[in-house]
C-alpha cells in the first residue's frame, strides 16, 4: 500500500477540494509513491506524536489539524517537519474537509453526545474539482433520548467528552442541541435561528457566552481538543475497514492543562 492509496480513500469520505479557502490539508509531507506499513491518527502531529509514531513503527500519520498551516522560513533541527522527514513519516492532514464530511468531526461529536436524528446546521456549499455542487454541513443539530436541565446537559458534556467545560444556563430546557467541533462560536446565529435550546462548541469568547444568556439558550465550551477529538476512533475504524492488512494505531494528547 502506497500513500497515495490512503490521500485517495481519505479524499472519497472527505473531499480535499471541500477544505474552505483558509485551510492547509492534504499531503503536507512525504512522497504519494512512499509505501505504507502503519498509519497513526491523530488530531494534532506534534513531537510527541511523532515520537509515537516511530515507537509503534508508523510510517503515516493522519491529523486532522495541519502539520504545515503557514508558511515555513526555516526549517531548525527538533522542529516538527524537520524530525518528520528526518524519520522518513509522511503526513497527511485533513482538517475542514473533515469537518464538513458526513462522517466527519460533527457527526462523530453528535453521535458522542447521543444526540438523534442528527441534520445540517450552518449549510456549506462546496465546489468539487469537476465543478458540481453539494451542500455540506458546518455544524449539526440533533435531539437528546430526553430533555435536560440546562446544568445536568453540561454535566452530561462534561462526562461524554472528558475534560472541562465553561457553560451558560438558557431559560429552558435542553432538548434540541446544535453541535460545532473546534471553534464553531459563530454557529451561534444559526443554532438560535434553527431553534436549538443548546450549543457545544469552543473558544468561546466572553461577550458570545453574554449573548447566550441574553437570548436564552445554553452554550457549552467543552474545549477545542475534546469536541474534536472523537472523531479519531470512527476514522481508525473506517482506515481498518478499508486497509484490512495495515494496522492502524490511534494517538490521543491533549498538551493544555489545566489546574
Amino acid at each position: 500500500m502506497l500513500v497515495q492509496d490512503v490521500y485517495a480513500f481519505l479524499d472519497e469520505i472527505a473531499p480535499f477540494s471541500d477544505a474552505m479557502d483558509f485551510d492547509n490539508s492534504g499531503l503536507l509531507v512525504g512522497s504519494p509513491s512512499a509505501p505504507v506499513n502503519k498509519i497513526l491518527v491523530t488530531l494534532d502531529c506534534t513531537l510527541p506524536a511523532i515520537q509515537a509514531a516511530r515507537q509503534e513503527g508508523a510510517d503515516l500519520i493522519v491529523s486532522h489539524h495541519p502539520v504545515i498551516f503557514d508558511p515555513l522560513k526555516q526549517l531548525p533541527a527538533g522542529s516538527v517537519v524537520y524530525e518528520l522527514i528526518r524519520s522518513g513519516i509522511s503526513v497527511i492532514s485533513a482538517h475542514t474537509n473533515l469537518d464538513l464530511a458526513q462522517s466527519g468531526v460533527n457527526d462523530a461529536l453528535a453521535r458522542q453526545l447521543g444526540l438523534n436524528g442528527a441534520q445540517t446546521l450552518s449549510p456549506i456549499r462546496c465546489t468539487a474539482p469537476d465543478k458540481t455542487q453539494t451542500v455540506k454541513s458546518l455544524g449539526q443539530i440533533g435531539c437528546l433520548p430526553a430533555p435536560l436541565p440546562p446544568k445536568d446537559f453540561a454535566g452530561l458534556v462534561q462526562k461524554r467528552l472528558g475534560g472541562n467545560v465553561r457553560f451558560v444556563c438558557g431559560n429552558r430546557p435542553v432538548s434540541q442541541v446544535a453541535v460545532c467541533g473546534g471553534s464553531g462560536a459563530d454557529c451561534l446565529a444559526d443554532a438560535l435561528a434553527a431553534g436549538a435550546d443548546a450549543l457545544v462548541t469552543s473558544e468561546v469568547k466572553h461577550h458570545i457566552f453574554l449573548l447566550a444568556a441574553q437570548q436564552g439558550i445554553t452554550l457549552v465550551d467543552a474545549g477545542h481538543f475534546h469536541t474534536e477529538d472523537v472523531v479519531i476512533e470512527p476514522l481508525c475504524r473506517l482506515l481498518r475497514q478499508r486497509f484490512a492488512q495495515t494496522p492502524v494505531v490511534p494517538y490521543h494528547l491533549d498538551v493544555i492543562q489545566t489546574l
